[in-house]
């Protein structure tokens, strides 16, 4: 009996999708809920799997090719498997079906046994930290080795053909965006041309901050199994600091001001395809602990490529962190349709006048962009100073003045 594989429903906003790749090809076995092929969307990596073990009879889209919601995308032939694809024969069919992408991919390439891999994700579910810690840990050593081997092989010959050259020699490669990368660009100049985006600055000294993590670090992450970070303290701040000024929580909604009673914080983060910035979603209700667990999920989701389109979904206003790339001082841009975003930079030791002393402090330099279509210059500045007076001292934070 001939199965139709067809292009799920995609996300609301979400008009069509791209072939991202296909992990089998007609021939292949396929067990039921197996991933068959990735689609990718302006925000998310869709699998598609299985509706039914069997044989992949036909492919009739190819990768890079768009696709629409209830397209055919294949025909899987029910009943007839006899053989399973090299992850499969390792693993159940609750695993397969677990296995992110990027986690096939990094087994596929290695040659590793998924059954050695104690998964640390949910229910057990085997995560690509999982697979890399093994590979630190220097088990699966021939399999491994063999496979760098190759891949290695395989990249220097490519890097001595190259796709193509200049006209006097030298070479250059053409790499089509990724639709992320092309969404990503599309918002950046949408926002530079309907916004009017100023940025404001100041800079913080971080040495309360600094001493609190030192003094709570390990009863804190023995108790919460989380690494306390300075993310919490900022994201923290910032809500505070967005219930004293309103306006900059709010959007541009036509000709009128959308003001949020509610205070749903995008957290900017690099991924494989591009800058995502997935939502703390009542983040006033949140505790630090929970704050990090979250943000080191949406880390992990990121890299993964497991992200849903929910968690990119919404925000009142975003906080990005160029500190952990290096950058000592930069002008963030809106994430739209939100009104203002929190730039976070490197932390650098400085010398300081305190109480007429000179004194080395951990300084850091925040920037806050903002559309000046609804905010003054003066919400913008007395956010950022309030800010500053949250982490400067901390103990505010608790008893939110």
């Amino acid at each position: 009996m001939s199965i139709e594989l067809r292009v799920p429903q995609l996300p609301e906003s979400v008009s069509d999708a791209t072939i991202l790749n296909w992990h089998k090809q007609p021939g292949d076995a396929v067990r039921q809920d197996e991933s068959l092929v990735d689609l990718e969307t302006d925000k998310v990596v869709l699998e598609v799997p299985a509706p039914q073990t069997g044989v992949l009879k036909e492919i009739l889209f190819s990768d890079g090719d768009t696709v629409q919601a209830e397209d055919i995308l294949g025909i899987i032939v029910a009943g007839e498997a006899t053989a399973v694809s090299t992850v499969t024969e390792d693993v159940s069919q609750d695993e397969v079906s677990a296995l992110s992408p990027s986690v096939r991919r990094l087994i596929n390439e290695t040659g590793i046994d998924p059954n050695t891999i104690q998964g640390s994700g949910k229910n057990g579910r085997i995560l690509k930290a999982d697979v890399e810690a093994v590979l630190t840990e220097g088990t699966q050593t021939k399999a491994v080795s063999a496979n760098r081997e190759k891949q290695s092989a395989e990249k220097t010959a490519k890097a001595a053909t190259p796709i193509a050259t200049t006209n006097d020699g030298r070479p250059e490669e053409r790499v089509p965006m990724t639709r992320l990368r092309k969404r990503v660009a599309e918002r950046l100049v949408e926002a530079q041309q309907t916004a009017a985006i100023l940025t404001t600055f100041n800079e913080v000294d971080l040495n309360a901050v600094s001493d609190l993590r030192v003094r709570y670090r390990e009863s804190f992450e023995k108790q919460h199994d989380v690494r306390l970070g300075f993310m919490s303290f900022f994201v923290k701040a910032s809500v505070e600091a967005l219930k004293k000024f309103p306006i900059i929580n709010a959007t541009v909604d036509g000709e009128d001001i959308l003001y949020h009673g509610y205070f749903d914080i995008g957290i900017a983060v690099s991924s494989p395809r591009g800058l995502v910035v997935p939502i703390l979603r009542d983040a006033d209700q949140l505790s630090f602990a929970t704050i990090e667990k979250r943000i080191k999920d949406f880390g992990m989701k990121a890299k993964e490529g497991t992200l849903s389109y929910e968690d990119l979904t919404g925000g009142t206003f975003s906080i990005t962190n160029g500190g952990v790339f290096g950058s000592m001082l930069s002008t963030p841009i809106l994430n739209p349709p939100q009104s203002a975003i929190l730039g976070m930079h490197s932390i650098q030791q400085r010398p300081m006048v305190v109480n007429g002393e000179v004194v080395v402090r951990p300084m850091m330099y925040l920037a806050l962009s903002y559309d000046h279509r609804i905010i003054d210059g003066r919400d913008a500045v007395q956010y950022l100073v309030t800010i500053k007076q949250l982490l400067e001292d901390p103990s505010r934070l608790l008893l939110e003045i």
